[in-house]
């Protein structure tokens, strides 16, 4: 429904969003951040219940705060929490969102050993691979050949979707 209520907004010139802007979440999210920083384990949990919880809002608010806990206190590494947070569907909009927001931190990409193991792990750790990927050589990342034989592996929709293209295109020679 959001998209045509925002068409229909936008052609009688009324100006509204459905649920929280983004702009919102990230100032509650720094609050939390900056309000909570001395409880990270908080924090964690708060994400893994947001994230379980997973509406919109919710998963754009645990992105931002996966992106921004301090995991070295908490002796977590970013990349294998969000893999552990995914259940065996989930929509491409919250896993781009979570890759796009940790990148965005100044968060490296995962090892190539964990890549790979996504890659040859669950169908869902391999779109969260392919996902990555994608992202990362759109920001300049090179792609190297191991990765690249490993991406041909995972498992994607047949058809023309959203997967199917990304994982031609990380393989096209």
């Amino acid at each position: 429904m959001k998209s045509s209520t925002d068409r229909f907004g936008a052609a009688a010139g009324y100006s509204f969003h459905l649920g929280t802007p983004d702009a919102n979440l990230r100032r509650i999210a720094s609050w939390l951040l900056t309000g909570g920083a001395a409880n990270q384990t908080t924090l964690l949990k708060l994400t893994k219940r947001l994230w379980k919880r997973h509406g919109r809002e919710d998963v754009a608010l645990a992105a931002l705060l996966l992106a921004n806990l301090n995991h070295t206190k908490l002796n977590t590494e970013p990349w294998s929490l969000l893999a552990s947070l995914i259940s065996k569907k989930e929509p491409a909009e919250a896993l781009l969102l979570s890759i796009e927001e940790l990148l965005r931190a100044g968060r490296a990409m995962p090892s190539e050993a964990l890549l790979i193991e996504w890659c040859d792990g669950k169908v869902i750790l391999g779109h969260l691979a392919l996902l990555t990927i994608h992202v990362g050589t759109t920001r300049g990342e090179r792609l190297s050949e191991e990765i690249a034989a490993v991406v041909g592996r995972v498992s994607v929709p047949p058809g023309d979707s959203l997967l199917g293209r990304i994982k031609a295109r990380l393989t096209a020679p």
